[in-house]
Protein backbone atom coordinates (compact mmCIF):
# COMPACT_ATOMS: atom_id res chain seq x y z
CA UNK A 1 0.00 0.00 0.00
CA UNK A 2 3.06 2.07 0.54
CA UNK A 3 3.59 2.12 -3.29
CA UNK A 4 0.62 3.55 -4.07
CA UNK A 5 0.94 6.27 -1.83
CA UNK A 6 3.71 7.35 -3.60
CA UNK A 7 1.46 8.91 -6.02
CA UNK A 8 -0.37 11.17 -3.93
CA UNK A 9 0.20 13.79 -5.90
CA UNK A 10 -1.46 12.26 -9.11
CA UNK A 11 -3.98 10.70 -7.14
CA UNK A 12 -5.24 14.31 -5.36
CA UNK A 13 -4.68 15.80 -9.23
CA UNK A 14 -7.33 13.04 -10.29
CA UNK A 15 -9.83 13.50 -7.18
CA UNK A 16 -9.65 17.39 -8.01
CA UNK A 17 -10.50 16.47 -11.90
CA UNK A 18 -13.05 14.23 -10.74
CA UNK A 19 -14.50 16.78 -8.47
CA UNK A 20 -14.46 19.60 -11.65
CA UNK A 21 -16.10 17.41 -13.91
CA UNK A 22 -18.66 16.45 -11.57
CA UNK A 23 -19.66 20.14 -10.44
CA UNK A 24 -19.30 21.37 -13.94
CA UNK A 25 -21.50 18.13 -15.12
CA UNK A 26 -23.50 19.40 -13.04
CA UNK A 27 -24.45 22.76 -13.66
CA UNK A 28 -25.23 22.00 -17.14
CA UNK A 29 -27.28 18.90 -15.61
CA UNK A 30 -29.44 21.23 -14.00
CA UNK A 31 -29.90 23.92 -16.59
CA UNK A 32 -31.22 21.27 -19.16
CA UNK A 33 -33.39 19.93 -16.63
CA UNK A 34 -35.37 23.35 -16.14
CA UNK A 35 -35.00 23.73 -19.90
CA UNK A 36 -36.54 20.51 -21.20
CA UNK A 37 -38.48 19.14 -17.82
CA UNK A 38 -40.73 23.07 -18.28
CA UNK A 39 -40.68 22.47 -21.82
CA UNK A 40 -42.29 19.12 -21.11
CA UNK A 41 -45.20 20.87 -19.86
CA UNK A 42 -45.70 23.71 -22.61
CA UNK A 43 -48.50 24.44 -24.32
CA UNK A 44 -47.11 24.59 -27.40
CA UNK A 45 -47.08 20.94 -29.33
CA UNK A 46 -43.69 21.64 -31.26
CA UNK A 47 -41.76 22.18 -27.64
CA UNK A 48 -43.59 19.88 -26.26
CA UNK A 49 -42.24 17.26 -28.98
CA UNK A 50 -38.73 18.99 -29.20
CA UNK A 51 -38.15 18.30 -25.55
CA UNK A 52 -39.65 15.03 -26.02
CA UNK A 53 -37.91 13.81 -28.65
CA UNK A 54 -34.23 14.97 -26.96
CA UNK A 55 -35.31 13.17 -23.59
CA UNK A 56 -36.27 9.77 -25.52
CA UNK A 57 -32.56 10.03 -27.09
CA UNK A 58 -30.33 10.80 -24.50
CA UNK A 59 -32.17 8.89 -22.35
CA UNK A 60 -32.40 6.03 -24.65
CA UNK A 61 -28.94 5.75 -25.53
CA UNK A 62 -25.71 4.96 -23.65
CA UNK A 63 -23.71 8.18 -21.98
CA UNK A 64 -20.49 5.98 -23.40
CA UNK A 65 -21.30 6.11 -26.63
CA UNK A 66 -22.42 9.42 -26.17
CA UNK A 67 -19.28 10.75 -25.08
CA UNK A 68 -17.12 9.01 -27.60
CA UNK A 69 -19.49 10.70 -30.15
CA UNK A 70 -18.58 14.18 -28.86
CA UNK A 71 -14.59 13.51 -28.46
CA UNK A 72 -14.19 11.28 -31.62
CA UNK A 73 -17.09 11.87 -34.08
CA UNK A 74 -17.96 15.97 -33.45
CA UNK A 75 -14.57 16.34 -34.96
CA UNK A 76 -14.88 14.69 -38.05
CA UNK A 77 -18.15 17.24 -38.71
CA UNK A 78 -15.85 20.60 -37.96
CA UNK A 79 -16.91 20.37 -33.97
CA UNK A 80 -13.62 20.25 -31.88
CA UNK A 81 -14.03 19.93 -27.81
CA UNK A 82 -11.50 19.49 -25.25
CA UNK A 83 -11.32 15.71 -23.63
CA UNK A 84 -12.75 17.57 -20.44
CA UNK A 85 -15.07 19.56 -22.25
CA UNK A 86 -16.58 16.67 -23.93
CA UNK A 87 -17.20 15.02 -20.64
CA UNK A 88 -18.98 17.85 -19.15
CA UNK A 89 -21.68 18.27 -22.10
CA UNK A 90 -21.79 14.52 -22.25
CA UNK A 91 -22.50 14.12 -18.45
CA UNK A 92 -24.53 17.19 -17.99
CA UNK A 93 -26.88 16.29 -21.51
CA UNK A 94 -26.79 12.50 -20.17
CA UNK A 95 -28.30 13.34 -16.56
CA UNK A 96 -30.30 16.16 -17.64
CA UNK A 97 -32.54 14.16 -19.75
CA UNK A 98 -33.49 12.09 -16.37
CA UNK A 99 -33.31 15.44 -14.05
CA UNK A 100 -36.08 16.48 -16.45
CA UNK A 101 -37.91 14.04 -15.46
CA UNK A 102 -37.58 14.99 -12.22
CA UNK A 103 -38.55 18.68 -12.70
CA UNK A 104 -42.05 17.67 -14.89
CA UNK A 105 -43.25 15.17 -12.46
CA UNK A 106 -42.65 17.70 -9.96
CA UNK A 107 -43.97 20.21 -11.07
CA UNK A 108 -47.68 18.58 -11.93
CA UNK A 109 -47.41 17.25 -7.90
CA UNK A 110 -48.59 20.89 -7.19
CA UNK A 111 -52.34 20.78 -6.10
CA UNK A 112 -54.50 22.18 -8.64
CA UNK A 113 -56.17 24.37 -6.46
CA UNK A 114 -52.69 26.21 -6.61
CA UNK A 115 -53.01 26.98 -10.25
CA UNK A 116 -57.07 28.03 -10.12
CA UNK A 117 -56.20 30.65 -7.02
CA UNK A 118 -53.24 32.08 -9.03
CA UNK A 119 -55.37 32.01 -12.33
CA UNK A 120 -58.13 33.88 -10.23
CA UNK A 121 -55.18 36.93 -9.34
CA UNK A 122 -54.88 37.06 -13.14
CA UNK A 123 -51.32 35.65 -12.82
CA UNK A 124 -49.57 35.03 -16.28
CA UNK A 125 -47.90 31.74 -17.58
CA UNK A 126 -44.67 33.13 -15.92
CA UNK A 127 -45.68 34.70 -12.65
CA UNK A 128 -47.76 31.14 -12.14
CA UNK A 129 -44.20 29.12 -12.76
CA UNK A 130 -42.45 31.39 -10.98
CA UNK A 131 -44.42 32.47 -7.94
CA UNK A 132 -46.20 29.60 -7.00
CA UNK A 133 -45.57 26.02 -9.03
CA UNK A 134 -41.59 25.76 -9.04
CA UNK A 135 -40.66 27.59 -5.41
CA UNK A 136 -43.67 24.39 -4.31
CA UNK A 137 -42.20 21.55 -6.41
CA UNK A 138 -38.19 22.53 -5.50
CA UNK A 139 -38.51 20.65 -2.00
CA UNK A 140 -40.14 17.63 -3.97
CA UNK A 141 -37.50 17.61 -6.44
CA UNK A 142 -34.41 17.58 -4.15
CA UNK A 143 -34.35 13.92 -2.99
CA UNK A 144 -34.16 12.70 -6.55
CA UNK A 145 -31.77 15.60 -7.54
CA UNK A 146 -29.56 14.07 -4.92
CA UNK A 147 -29.68 10.48 -6.38
CA UNK A 148 -29.33 11.45 -9.71
CA UNK A 149 -25.77 14.12 -8.49
CA UNK A 150 -24.41 11.05 -6.83
CA UNK A 151 -24.97 8.67 -10.25
CA UNK A 152 -23.22 11.73 -11.97
CA UNK A 153 -20.63 11.27 -9.76
CA UNK A 154 -20.20 7.87 -10.37
CA UNK A 155 -20.30 8.43 -14.12
CA UNK A 156 -17.67 10.57 -14.18
CA UNK A 157 -15.66 7.50 -13.85
CA UNK A 158 -16.21 6.81 -17.58
CA UNK A 159 -14.40 10.10 -18.73
CA UNK A 160 -11.40 7.82 -18.35
CA UNK A 161 -12.35 6.46 -21.72
CA UNK A 162 -11.03 9.62 -23.60
CA UNK A 163 -8.08 10.71 -21.68
CA UNK A 164 -9.85 13.33 -18.82
CA UNK A 165 -7.31 12.70 -15.76
CA UNK A 166 -9.88 11.93 -13.68
CA UNK A 167 -9.66 9.52 -10.55
CA UNK A 168 -10.56 6.34 -12.30
CA UNK A 169 -7.39 7.35 -15.06
CA UNK A 170 -4.79 7.92 -12.72
CA UNK A 171 -5.78 4.54 -10.54
CA UNK A 172 -5.19 3.05 -14.40
CA UNK A 173 -1.47 4.61 -14.22
CA UNK A 174 -0.73 3.58 -10.54
CA UNK A 175 -1.65 0.36 -11.22
CA UNK A 176 0.49 -0.07 -14.42
CA UNK A 177 3.70 1.34 -13.05
CA UNK A 178 3.09 -0.69 -9.89
CA UNK A 179 1.52 -3.66 -10.80
CA UNK A 180 -0.74 -3.49 -8.10
CA UNK A 181 -4.35 -3.92 -8.86
CA UNK A 182 -6.36 -4.48 -5.29
CA UNK A 183 -4.71 -1.34 -3.70
CA UNK A 184 -5.12 1.42 -6.10
CA UNK A 185 -8.74 0.33 -6.80
CA UNK A 186 -9.74 0.35 -3.32
CA UNK A 187 -8.16 3.49 -2.73
CA UNK A 188 -10.21 5.44 -5.20
CA UNK A 189 -13.66 3.25 -3.88
CA UNK A 190 -12.89 5.32 -0.53
CA UNK A 191 -12.55 8.07 -2.21
CA UNK A 192 -15.70 8.16 -4.51
CA UNK A 193 -17.26 7.25 -0.82
CA UNK A 194 -16.22 10.06 0.63
CA UNK A 195 -16.78 12.06 -2.31
CA UNK A 196 -20.65 10.97 -2.12
CA UNK A 197 -21.24 11.38 0.89
CA UNK A 198 -20.31 14.54 1.06
CA UNK A 199 -22.85 14.73 -1.51
CA UNK A 200 -25.67 13.37 0.38
CA UNK A 201 -24.85 15.51 3.31
CA UNK A 202 -25.46 18.41 1.30
CA UNK A 203 -28.44 17.08 -0.24
CA UNK A 204 -30.24 16.15 2.94
CA UNK A 205 -28.93 20.23 4.23
CA UNK A 206 -30.96 20.97 1.40
CA UNK A 207 -34.01 19.24 1.89
CA UNK A 208 -33.82 20.89 5.53
CA UNK A 209 -33.22 23.96 4.37
CA UNK A 210 -36.10 23.90 1.75
CA UNK A 211 -38.31 22.04 4.53
CA UNK A 212 -37.94 24.52 7.40
CA UNK A 213 -38.91 27.52 4.82
CA UNK A 214 -42.07 25.66 3.48
CA UNK A 215 -42.99 24.93 7.06
CA UNK A 216 -42.50 28.67 7.66
CA UNK A 217 -44.73 29.68 4.93
CA UNK A 218 -47.12 27.07 5.64
CA UNK A 219 -48.02 28.85 9.21
CA UNK A 220 -47.88 32.39 8.20
CA UNK A 221 -50.27 31.33 6.04
CA UNK A 222 -52.84 29.61 8.59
Amino acid sequence: MNEVFIFWPIIIDGTLTTIKLTLASGVVALIISFTVGLARLSRHWVVRAIATIYLEFFRGTSAIVQMFFMYFVLPLLGVFLPALMAGIVACGFNLGAYGSEVVRASVQSVGREQREAAKALNYTNFQLYRYVLIPQAIPVMIPSFGNLVIELLKLTAVASLITISDLTFMSQIIRVQTALTLEPLILIMVIYFILSSILVSGTKWLERYFSAGRNIHKSGGN
